[in-house]
């Protein structure tokens, strides 16, 4: 009697889809909501490498959701300016700090553009030891972070505190594979306060 043939079923990925998960370190977490939606993320696009993907829009999750497969991104680097990669000052704040993106406040952003800027314009070598003589990175509430000018000095770049309304509900998820050094970027949020 010949032996009935088996298939074998199709190949599944290995690499699980990690979906974001809240930290809980938010203090109000339904008042920061993602409110960024496919339309927005799609006006931002041009500013990844081509082949970046995108996790569409749900309105459920919060800003300081983590997981492997995915990383938050807030609007506002974006909104004034840069592109990812991000230029070398940013990348060596972000790595030295240990600050997911997310954590920086829109400020931190602000003056990150302008010395980049800077850099770009004048051809002035502005690294970290430049940036730690003028600020002090502070903690302004649950784990995000601002630069402050160091005392009795006054703020080397005007105009970059102001008030931005809406900035902790917009943010995205891009795919880590996707796009360049995303699968090194930092999974959790700097929590331990030594920066």
């Amino acid at each position: 009697m010949a032996k009935m043939g088996t298939r074998s079923s199709p190949a599944k990925d290995p690499k699980k889809e990690s979906p974001p998960k809240s930290q809980g370190l938010i203090k109000n977490p339904s008042m920061e909501l993602c409110r960024f939606t496919d339309p927005d993320v799609d006006r931002l696009r041009p500013y990844f490498p081509d082949g970046a993907i995108f996790r569409p829009f749900d309105s459920s999750l919060k800003s300081d959701c983590i997981s492997d497969t995915w990383i938050t991104f807030p609007a506002i680097p974006f909104l004034i300016g840069f592109t990812y990669p991000f230029p070398a000052l940013t990348q060596e704040f972000f790595t030295l700090t240990g600050l997911c993106y997310i954590q920086a406040m829109p400020m931190v952003w602000r003056v990150l553009y302008s010395f980049e800027h800077i850099v770009k314009q004048e051809g002035i070598d502005i690294g970290m030891s430049e940036l730690s003589q003028l600020y002090n990175l502070v903690s302004h509430g649950s784990y995000r972070y601002l630069l402050k000018s160091k005392p009795e000095q006054p703020h080397p770049i005007l105009k970059v505190t102001r008030n931005d309304t809406n900035w902790k509900n917009h943010f995205f998820f891009v795919r880590r594979d996707s796009i360049p050094n995303g699968t090194h970027l930092p999974k959790k949020w700097n929590t331990d306060g030594r920066i």
